[in-house]
């Protein structure tokens, strides 16, 4: 980054000064030094007229920046506008856009450039513009990618439900958080609109003379390039230059954003003194926030600790903050999200669990589990089949050695889910993070899956951190239960005093709800009324408040803290 970074620090100065000191040179007409090559009074030589090609290189340096940098403006402006557009658009007009932006990409950009430039006509104009129209589709299908990731948020349906014109909800809600990765894009672009416009001009589509940039002076140049070659290596360099200076300060933009994401939005708590961390457990967050911008937290200051050969079951209804409390742990939280923490603390390798088993369908079972083995042990190949083939058997697949050969659709959905657990096992990890593995499964192999993880644990003596929604297949499996509610946990303790010692009143209603064999089929099903707020939503008080029967005016205006409430049991309730 820093090479680039002095790069665009020179030719910015050079663009400032260079015309100023060196633009009487570079038009003087000498009719003695015409179509010189190298001499001491011309470093660089002569073009047909005796002007001095050095001192037209420096002085070109102003004109060419400028034309790149129009046309990475419109082709910025252009594509992210065009990006935009499906997210806010009824479903036919985002289908269009898209359709479109689909067919510019796949479109050869010099081509497209070409094309606008003969349209608009030869010279500097054209240049830009089709040197802009180049750029727009990638822009576009950026924005798009990370327009569509914010389109589906809360905030944005609350405004299209309050009838927010669309032009607004575009402006307000949507580019605004998906500004940053366009910014930085804007430098890469930039590098390559200057190679384009040097591009077209070589090809005698772009600059024509009196005027000339980098490109214009490597074309007027390039006959003589076998007699005189130095006539075309100062435009050459200048060219090259720029475009590494250009790229290499973009990467490094990218790579340092995504290193030290911002630590200042507004939607992460202030960090707690750092605390030591338990020695003995193989997880230990402490104060743990998860944070998104325009205020949206959908993890609030969460402490666990898990120490080895326990399973604890996280659990809460669907947008309490469950699955990316996993991601967390598992560093795995999407960008734009914004991690904070007094203390997170692993002690030990992570394998990651998903409802969804997350296997390749173009490649063999074996030889996916066989990668990991490769990658992070080094073994050879036949080293790490031998391995998977174990432990593809020690997750009880029948013929191992068969099911190591299958692709992943000659697979059950119970043999795909063991498959993923098998790979979570090919190293030796301390901690297994399993986010809802048997939402998917009906009942039979859902009961083998969680026999399977308790099998795990008592042979290896890892931990697991369980996530589900279901609180009865938590009661069964696990021996701690944590419960959240609008991101914060509400409750932690024994799994045996679930049914019976819950002591919040959102932990109760979950017991409630489900059925058993004495619940009275002509009536409703139990529920809780009302519903979790969303996670920018979330008020100074009780998250439960609205939908609690025990509530009182504490409740909604003081958030009550988690407490001990008995042996290895916190609570987070003012009437508990």
């Amino acid at each position: 980054m820093r090479a680039g970074l002095a790069i665009v620090a020179a030719l910015i100065v050079l663009a400032i000064i260079g015309p100023p000191l060196w633009g009487d040179q570079a038009e003087a007409i000498n009719s003695a030094a015409i179509l010189q090559g190298a001499s001491a009074a011309h470093p660089l030589g002569t073009d047909n007229l005796g002007r001095d090609l050095l001192a037209r290189v420096l002085v070109a340096g102003r004109f060419t920046l400028m034309l790149a940098l129009l046309a990475t403006a419109i082709g910025a402006v252009v594509g992210t506008v065009l990006g935009a557009l499906p997210a806010v658009l009824p479903r036919k007009g985002a289908r269009f856009v898209t359709g479109l932006v689909n067919a510019l990409v796949a479109f050869p950009g010099l081509l497209l450039a070409m094309f606008v430039a003969v349209i608009a006509g030869l010279g500097a104009k054209g240049a830009v513009l089709g040197i802009g129209a180049a750029i727009a589709p990638g822009f576009a299908r950026l924005t798009q990618t990370l327009a569509a990731s914010v389109a589906g948020a809360d905030y944005v349906s609350a405004a299209r439900m309050l009838g927010v014109p669309r032009g607004r909800i575009l402006a307000r809600h949507v580019l605004p958080n998906i500004a940053e990765p366009l910014i930085l894009n804007l430098t890469q672009a930039m590098g390559g609109a200057l190679l384009g416009l040097a591009g077209m001009s070589f090809l005698g589509l772009g600059v024509q003379p009196p005027s000339f940039d980098w490109g214009r002076l490597l074309f007027d140049g390039f006959a003589r390039i076998y007699l005189t070659p130095e006539v075309a290596l100062g435009p050459a360099v200048a060219v090259a230059l720029a475009g590494i200076g250009f790229n290499l300060l973009g990467d490094g933009l990218v790579k340092k954003a995504r290193r030290a994401r911002p630590s200042t939005d507004k939607a992460v708590a202030p960090r707690p003194e750092p605390v030591a961390a338990d020695p003995e457990a193989v997880l230990d967050v402490r104060e743990l926030t998860v944070a998104f911008p325009g205020g949206v937290t959908p993890v609030r200051e969460l402490s666990l600790t898990i120490r080895p050969g326990e399973i604890v079951g996280l659990v809460g209804e669907s947008g309490s903050g469950k699955s990316l409390t996993a991601a967390a742990v598992g560093g795995l939280v999407p960008y734009p999200g914004v991690v904070g923490a007094s203390l997170l603390h692993r002690g030990g390798e992570v394998a990651m669990v998903f409802q969804e088993p997350a296997l390749n369908p173009a490649l063999k079972v074996g030889g996916q589990l066989a990668e990991v083995a490769i990658v992070r042990d080094g073994l050879s190949r036949a080293e790490a089949r031998e391995r998977a083939i174990d432990r593809l058997g020690r997750v009880h697949l029948p013929d191992p050695a068969r099911s190591a050969k299958s692709h992943p659709h000659e697979l059950s959905g119970g043999m795909r889910q063991r498959a993923v657990i098998a790979m979570g096992l090919m190293g030796s990890p301390k901690l297994i993070v399993a986010d809802e593995p048997t939402t998917a499964l009906d009942v039979t192999v859902q009961g083998q899956i969680l026999k399977l993880l308790r099998e795990v644990v008592d042979q290896t003596g890892s931990a697991v951190l369980f996530i589900s929604h279901d609180i009865a297949v938590v009661g069964e499996l696990c021996d701690r239960v944590v419960v959240m509610y609008a991101g914060r946990v509400v409750e932690e303790l024994p799994v045996k005093e679930l049914a019976a010692g819950a002591a919040h009143p959102y932990t109760r209603a979950l017991i409630a709800s489900l059925p058993d064999m004495e619940t009275d089929r002509s009536r409703p099903l139990a529920s809780i009324p009302g519903r979790q707020p969303a996670p920018a939503d979330v008020g100074e008080g009780c998250a439960f408040a609205p939908r609690c029967a025990l509530a009182t005016e504490r409740c909604a205006a003081e958030r009550p803290p988690l407490t001990v409430y008995g042996p290895a049991h916190r609570v987070a309730c003012w009437e508990a």
